[in-house]
C-alpha cells in the first residue's frame, strides 16, 4: 500500500489555526481548526504522529521556512498545553500561542536568520516548492498568489480576513477554511506539474545520499559538484562548503587571454578599456559600461557581457545572400574547462578535470534522460556561482576572467566575418553567438573563419541557418530555420509535439523549419515566474509574421479568454482599488494585491493607490475600462466577455508597425 503524503497549508490567526491536508494523489482531505469556536487540537495532533509513524511527507509552498516550523514547533510544545486537570487548554489560547510562535518565524525569515528547525531535524519529510523552483531567489521571488495567476488556476483567492483580527464566527472560519483549501489545491497543481522534477530529486536523493527534495537547481549543482571535489580532493564536505576566496580588486590586463586580438580600431580601444580597468571585486554590477559603433552597429560592454544588434526590422535574405547563427557551445563552461580555471582555493587541476568529466558525461547520456539535464545544471550554474558569496565556489575574478574574455573571444569572431566578408551584415550579437547575413559565394570563407577560430579559442561552435529574422531589439526576436529533411515518423511526431516548427511536403519529401521564439516575441511554456499577461499579443505577432495572418482576423479566431487577461501587483505600501459608476455615482472598493483582470468595453477602472501619499496610478491609463476575472468564469457566449478589441489590436500593430515602419493603416501581408 502507497504511503499517504500530503500537500498542506496552515493559516495562523491571531485567535484561530486552521490546518488542510489534502492527499498527493487522492481527494482526501483533512481540515483540522484549533479555536474557541472549534478545538481538533487532539486530532490534529493524532494526525501528525501518524504521518511521523508512516513516514507520510508534508508538499508544500514555502513549507521550510513557515508552516514545517509550526509543525515542529507544535510537535514540540503541545505536552505543555495542558491545564491542571490534563485537559487541552482552550483553544483560543493554544491559537493564540502558535500565532505568535508564527509571528516571530516570520519576523526571523524576514532578517534572514536561520530558522528553529533545519531540515535535518525535521520529523516529518518535506517537499517545499516554493525552495524546489527557486521562487525564493530575487529574480525569480514569485507569491503562491502569482503563481496561481501564471497556470490560469480557477481562483485567485487572497486571505480574506488580517490575522490580527479575533474570529467571533463559525462562518468567519467558513471563509478562512475556503482560502486555506484553495491554496492547498493550488499548491497541488504546482506538485503536478512538477512531477518530473521531484523524481529526479528523489533519484538523486537516493544516488547521492543527500536530502534534494527540496533542492533549487544552482543547489543541485553545489551539492554534487561538491560531493565529486570533497572526494578528488580529500576534503571533507563541511570544510569544502566553507571555502571562498575574497579578493580586494581585479586588474582585467592580468586576466584577459593572450590570443585575444583585434585589427580594427573600435575593438583595439576596447581592449585598451578592460585593459586598463581595476574593479572592486565586492562590487562588480554596473561597473563597468562601454559602447563601441562598429559598421553601423552600436555594441555595448559590461562586465556581464556583451550584446549589439542592427534596427528594427524583418530580414530575408535575397536568392544570393544567407543568414548565418553560429553559438560558442557551452560557451562560458568551456571556457573554465579548456583554460584550467578555477576558484582560487582550488587546484586548478583538480577542478577543471572534475568540470570536464560532467561536460563529457553529458555528452554520453541521451537528452531523454534526466542525467542529461542535471549535467546541464551543473555546468551553467556553476559560472553564476562563482559570484554568489554564500557558494564555495565564490571567486569574482573567476567569474570576470569567463565572462570578460567570453565577449572579447566572441567579439574577435564577429569582427573577422565583417573585415573578410565583403558584404555581410550584422544582424545580431549577446553573450554567446553571433547572427549576420552573407554573399552565399562566401560560406565557405565563413566556415573558414569559424574554424580559425575554434583553433585558436579551443572551442566550438553550432551554426544554424535562418530563412527570416524578425528584430524587436537584441533580446527580443523571432528567428525562422530553414528547412530540414526528416522521414515521415520524425515529421508527424514533431507535428504532434512542437507548435513552433513550420512543416511542409515537397515531392513525397517531408521537412521541418523550427522557430526560435526570444523574450517579449516568446508565449510558449514559459516559466511560471515569468509574467504571461496578455499572451494573445505574441501570439498575434507570431502568426503575422510566421503564417501571414493579419491581427484583426487573428483576434477574430482567438476565443481563449485566458489569452486576453493581464496580471496587476501591489507591493509593499501600494494597495488597488477599482472606481465604478453605481446609480450615477462614483463607487470605489478594494482589491487584492494581485487580481486578473481583462479589457473590456463596459468596466471598472483599477488603481494602485499609495497609503503613505496618496498616489494613484492607473493599472490602464487612460479611457481602458478593466473587468475583474479572479474567479474564473467560463461565459456561453464569447460576446458575452465584451472583450474591446480595439486595446488589443491597437497594442499588436503597435509593435509590428515599429518593427516593419508603416502607419497601421497600411499593415499588410508579406
Amino acid at each position: 500500500m502507497s504511503k499517504k503524503h500530503w500537500v498542506m497549508d496552515y493559516e495562523t490567526l491571531y485567535d484561530c489555526f486552521t490546518g488542510v491536508f489534502e492527499n498527493y494523489k487522492t481527494t482526501e482531505t483533512k481540515i483540522f481548526v484549533i479555536s474557541r469556536l472549534r478545538n481538533d487540537q487532539t486530532e490534529f495532533i493524532s494526525f501528525l504522529q501518524e504521518n511521523i509513524n508512516n513516514k507520510e511527507w508534508h508538499i508544500s509552498y514555502n513549507g521550510l521556512a513557515f508552516d514545517a516550523q509550526i509543525t515542529h514547533y507544535i510537535l514540540d510544545n503541545v505536552k505543555n498545553w495542558k491545564d491542571e486537570e490534563d485537559l487541552d487548554l482552550n483553544g483560543h489560547l493554544v491559537a493564540n500561542i502558535i500565532y505568535k510562535y508564527a509571528q516571530r518565524t516570520i519576523e526571523k525569515s524576514n532578517k534572514n536568520e536561520f530558522s528553529d528547525y533545519p531540515q535535518w531535524k525535521m520529523k516529518i519529510g518535506q517537499i517545499d516548492l516554493f525552495k524546489m523552483h527557486h521562487w525564493d531567489n530575487a529574480a525569480k521571488r514569485s507569491s503562491l498568489k502569482w503563481i496561481q495567476y501564471s497556470m490560469d488556476w480557477q481562483n485567485i483567492l487572497e486571505m480574506p480576513i488580517h490575522h490580527s483580527v479575533p474570529i467571533k464566527t463559525l462562518e468567519e472560519i467558513d471563509t478562512i477554511l475556503e482560502y486555506c483549501i484553495n491554496d492547498v489545491r493550488s499548491t497541488k497543481e504546482i506538485y503536478n506539474r512538477s512531477k518530473s522534477q521531484v523524481a529526479l530529486r528523489k533519484e538523486l536523493t537516493n544516488t547521492y545520499g543527500i536530502n534534494m527534495f527540496s533542492a533549487s537547481e544552482p543547489r543541485i549543482s553545489k551539492e554534487i559538484f561538491g560531493y565529486y571535489l570533497s572526494q578528488k580532493l580529500n576534503i571533507s564536505k563541511r570544510d569544502l562548503k566553507n571555502m571562498r576566496t575574497y579578493r580586494d580588486t581585479i586588474k582585467v590586463k592580468d586576466i584577459i587571454l593572450p590570443y585575444v586580438n583585434f585589427i580594427s580600431s573600435e575593438f583595439n580601444m576596447l581592449l585598451q578599456r578592460f585593459s586598463l580597468l581595476e574593479v572592486d571585486a565586492a562590487n562588480l554590477k554596473g561597473s563597468f559600461k562601454y559602447k563601441i559603433d562598429y559598421k553601423n552597429i552600436v555594441t555595448h560592454f559590461g562586465l556581464g557581457g556583451v550584446h549589439g544588434a542592427t534596427k528594427k526590422g524583418v530580414y530575408e535574405p535575397s536568392e544570393d545572400m544567407m543568414i548565418m547563427s553560429s553559438d560558442v557551445t557551452s560557451f562560458y563552461p568551456n571556457l573554465a574547462i579548456k583554460n584550467q580555471w578555477s576558484p582560487g582555493h582550488f587546484p586548478k587541476k583538480e577542478f577543471s578535470d572534475q568540470y570536464e568529466w560532467f561536460f563529457e558525461e553529458r555528452k554520453k547520456i541521451p537528452k531523454s534522460n534526466p542525467m542529461n539535464y542535471v549535467y546541464k545544471i551543473i555546468l551553467n550554474s556553476t559560472f553564476g556561482l562563482s559570484n554568489d558569496e554564500k557558494s564555495f565556489f565564490y571567486d569574482p575574478e573567476l567569474c570576470m576572467k569567463i565572462t570578460i574574455n567570453g565577449q572579447l573571444s566572441l567579439m574577435m569572431l564577429y569582427e573577422q566575418i565583417m573585415e573578410r566578408i565583403p558584404g555581410s551584415v550584422a544582424l545580431l550579437h549577446n553573450t554567446d553567438g553571433v547572427e549576420t547575413m552573407i554573399p552565399k559565394e562566401y560560406f565557405d570563407e565563413y566556415m573558414l573563419i569559424c574554424k580559425e577560430w575554434e583553433e585558436k579559442t579551443n572551442l566550438n561552435l553550432e551554426h544554424d541557418e535562418y530563412q527570416k529574422l524578425i528584430i524587436g531589439d537584441v533580446n527580443n526576436y523571432i528567428a525562422i530555420n530553414k528547412y530540414k529533411k526528416v522521414d515521415i515518423t520524425t515529421w508527424r511526431n514533431l507535428k504532434q509535439s512542437e507548435p513552433h516548427y513550420l512543416f511542409k511536403v515537397e515531392n513525397d519529401k517531408f521537412s521541418f523549419a523550427p522557430v526560435k521564439l526570444k523574450g517579449r516575441f516568446d508565449f510558449h511554456n514559459l516559466q511560471l515566474h515569468k509574467n504571461k499577461s496578455k499572451l494573445v499579443i505574441p501570439k498575434a505577432i507570431y502568426q503575422y509574421f510566421v503564417n501571414n495572418i493579419l491581427p484583426e482576423d487573428y483576434l477574430d479566431t482567438n476565443k481563449n479568454i485566458l489569452d486576453y487577461c493581464i496580471g496587476g501587483k501591489s507591493k509593499g505600501d501600494w494597495k488597488c482599488i477599482f472606481k465604478s459608476i453605481k446609480k450615477g455615482e462614483l463607487c470605489e472598493s478594494m482589491l487584492q494585491k494581485i487580481n486578473r483582470y481583462y479589457i473590456t468595453n463596459n468596466g471598472v477602472k483599477i488603481i494602485k493607490v499609495n497609503q503613505i501619499d496618496k498616489r494613484e496610478i492607473q493599472l490602464e491609463a487612460g479611457r481602458w475600462l478593466q473587468h475583474i476575472y479572479n474567479n474564473m468564469e467560463l461565459l456561453p457566449k464569447w460576446d458575452d466577455y465584451d472583450i474591446n478589441k480595439k486595446y488589443y489590436l491597437d497594442a499588436i500593430e503597435q509593435e509590428i508597425n515599429s518593427i516593419i515602419n508603416v502607419k497601421s493603416n497600411q499593415l499588410k501581408l508579406f
